[in-house]
């Protein structure tokens, strides 16, 4: 279904857009979010900052634990996208329908277009971020499961670097007890590019971030339709058809 830009010289009506799903899911997707970068900094410099073993174990506990709330949000969202209403499904949001290149196309001519749901350009921005977002949840969380043991592939991994099978409650991180060292070895290889996909989408996430929030601030000033606010209530002020 394509999103029909407005006439801007219409009159202005209080429209409902964003649905309680949506709103629920941006602001936990942006507090978990936060929260994720700045614990993941701390440990990433851990040894500049001088944080023992046990403080960094502490700190990637607390990092996965937020990580889950982060995942379950997230998979909510991309449920939510095949099963929701309006501007909830994927349709309406990513950049992939048969009248996406239309949409972008009158968007180039007309910059003055007001759009009910997402702009071209904010689907291309949606598009990026759950792509990143995406990629930092399976990768976090298959790093956990190698880092801390920790579900749901944590059981897994500690079993395949156990020298006694039976005793693979023994595991713990950081400690070598019934490790067994080349299992260990072949499982941190295992590891390796889910943590260069992890670092990487995190540097891009870093550049999406306020890239997202400089749009949403500039689209505000021209088009005043309260962007910001409608994430709070779901009312945006639109220009109505005459």
């Amino acid at each position: 279904m394509q999103d029909n830009p407005v006439n801007i010289t219409s009159t202005i009506v209080k429209t409902f857009v964003w649905s309680r799903n949506i709103r629920l899911f941006h602001w936990l997707n942006v507090l978990s979010v936060l929260l994720l970068i700045v614990i993941g900094s701390v440990i990433y410099f851990g040894k500049d900052l001088g944080i023992s073993t046990e403080g960094k174990i502490l700190l990637k506990t607390i990092h996965v634990c937020v990580g889950y709330v982060f995942a379950a949000n997230l998979i909510f969202r991309i449920i939510l996208g095949f099963i929701g209403k309006g501007y909830e499904r994927w349709g309406q949001t990513l950049p992939f329908n048969k009248v996406f290149k239309q949409e972008l196309a009158d968007f180039k001519k007309d910059k003055n277009k007001t759009f009910k749901g997402h702009s071209p350009l904010g689907k291309l921005m949606v598009g990026a971020l759950m792509l990143s977002l995406s990629i930092q949840m399976i990768s976090g969380l298959v790093i956990a499961g190698t880092d801390i043991y920790y579900p749901p592939f944590g059981q897994y991994f500690a079993s395949s670097i156990a020298q006694d099978k039976s005793q693979v409650a023994l595991i713990k991180p950081y400690s070598k007890e019934n490790v067994d060292a080349d299992a260990y070895k072949e499982m941190r290889n295992v590891r390796k590019p889910f943590i260069t996909a992890h670092v990487y989408s995190f540097y891009f996430l870093l550049l999406l971030i306020p890239l997202h929030i400089l749009a949403v601030f500039f689209a505000e000033r021209r088009e005043k339709h309260s962007i910001v606010s409608s994430m709070i209530h779901g009312f945006k002020y639109l220009p109505k058809d005459k």
